[in-house]
């Protein structure tokens, strides 16, 4: 039986492992925090009797045996990685519900016919190295050693370096395949999550079953200004980094805006009305990283670079934002005389779920008599890389005012054991198919 007090006192454990001396929770992937966080929820995994599999990544796929060992095993899980300052939700709840599902069966003397798989990833959030959902990529086969060469921290410590500190092989990384050490794809990817939006939480439902995954394409736009002296340089003779960087930044909102069908401040050469596309659905743009140097209070910004980050629920729609920044970035630069190179980081397409698993997870709050709302994502999950797969699914729980990668993040343990009880009704009926 899934277990209140069981969830709620591995939820404390985990708010525990923290950095400490910073807001909120602190584990970014592959960091001290996150690695203790990786040892607690895998001494959780052995002690629900689940047999250990660790990839050249790091990933972690605790599983339970089958009646028939030969069918493809039936995974779910998420990941235990957080941003700055983040919450303790965020990951966690999906990890935490997944291993309380192994336990409640190992309790109850339930085995299914089909093995089951419990699964930790590696490195889901961004924070650090700037891509997302490495752990779940690398085990779809999609990461290669090029890659962790390429990715590199704020420090300048490339993913390569992190996995080698950590005992891992990233020159093995075909390795972290699961085909490599399987037959056959798993029979289904199963993944529980805060919702991160306030859909849930204003409609007062329970449970969101996830009919789609917006996807993020993200790029490093490096600015090449010249670093003078703020006192001695005219204004018509400089070449400001973060000027340029500025009208970069709102020419971002700007595209995003009118895809979306807000109207925003025209320059002099914009004047038509912005309008979203009516067959497409909205585009998001945010600029999350903004690095100056020499950071100096009196000398003009040099070198100046921006972290930017479209999403959308259509390809199209995205492809076409990102186009149009391009566009007037560059036309930015020629007009200020600064030169510039956009760094490319990842380009990841939106997943459409199943009909037939939303239908299927519909059925299960039914049963329980469970209000569900069937919902986009816009967030992106380790489950979106499984779904171009297999057959996968997504449960969303309500988080309080819809707040999420903050301190302030919560859920209400009542929905967190709602989710855990689907979750286990879903494998149960996956694993016996």
């Amino acid at each position: 039986m899934i277990s209140l007090e069981r969830l709620m006192s591995r939820f404390e454990t985990m708010a525990a492992i923290t950095a400490p001396g910073l807001p909120g929770i602190n584990r970014l992937a592959f960091t001290d925090s996150d690695w203790q966080g990786r040892e607690y929820l895998m001494s959780l995994m052995r002690d629900a009797r689940l047999s250990l599999h660790v990839d050249s990544f790091g990933n972690v796929i605790g599983r339970r045996a089958g009646k028939d060992e030969s069918l493809p095993a039936v995974m779910f899980g998420s990941h235990g990685d957080s941003v700055p300052s983040g919450g303790n939700f965020d990951g966690v709840v999906g990890i935490l519900s997944a291993i309380e599902v192994m336990q409640s069966l190992d309790e109850d003397g339930i085995t299914t016919k089909a093995p089951l798989e419990c699964v930790l990833f590696m490195c889901e959030e961004s924070s650090r190295f700037g891509a997302a959902t490495l752990g779940s990529r690398a085990m779809c086969g999609e990461l290669t050693e090029e890659d962790t060469l390429r990715y590199a921290d704020k420090n300048g410590v490339t993913l390569h370096d992190v996995l080698m500190s950590r005992g891992l092989s990233p020159a093995s990384l075909a390795s972290a395949n699961y085909l490599s050490y399987h037959d056959a794809l798993p029979r289904a990817f199963l993944e529980v999550h805060i919702e991160q939006g306030k859909v849930l939480d204003t409609s007062h439902e329970k449970i969101g079953v996830v009919t789609g995954i917006a996807a993020p394409t993200r790029m490093r736009v490096h600015i090449h200004g010249s670093a003078d002296h703020s006192g001695a340089t005219p204004m018509e003779l400089r070449r400001d980094g973060m000027c340029a960087a500025a009208e970069a930044i709102l020419a971002v909102e700007q595209s995003a805006n009118e895809a979306s069908g807000i109207a925003t401040k025209k320059s002099d050469d914009e004047n038509d009305k912005a309008a979203a596309p009516a067959s497409r659905p909205p585009v998001v743009g945010t600029v999350g990283v903004v690095e100056a140097a020499p950071n100096a209070m009196n000398v003009i910004p040099g070198e100046v670079t921006l972290g930017i980050d479209i999403r959308s629920i259509d390809y199209d729609a995205k492809r076409a934002v990102v186009d149009k920044i391009k566009s007037r970035i560059d036309d930015i630069m020629t007009r200020r005389g600064i030169s510039y190179d956009i760094e490319p980081i990842s380009d990841e397409k939106p997943i459409a779920i199943s009909k037939e698993m939303v239908d299927f997870l519909s059925s299960i709050c039914e049963e329980h008599g469970v209000a569900y709302r069937a919902m986009m994502s816009g967030a992106g999950h380790d489950a979106m890389h499984w779904a171009e797969r297999v057959p996968t699914g997504m449960l969303f729980i309500p988080c309080r005012d819809g707040i999420s990668h903050n301190p302030a993040e919560s859920a209400k343990p009542e929905d967190i054991v709602t989710a855990a009880r689907l979750l286990e009704d879903a494998v149960k009926k996956l694993g016996n198919t």
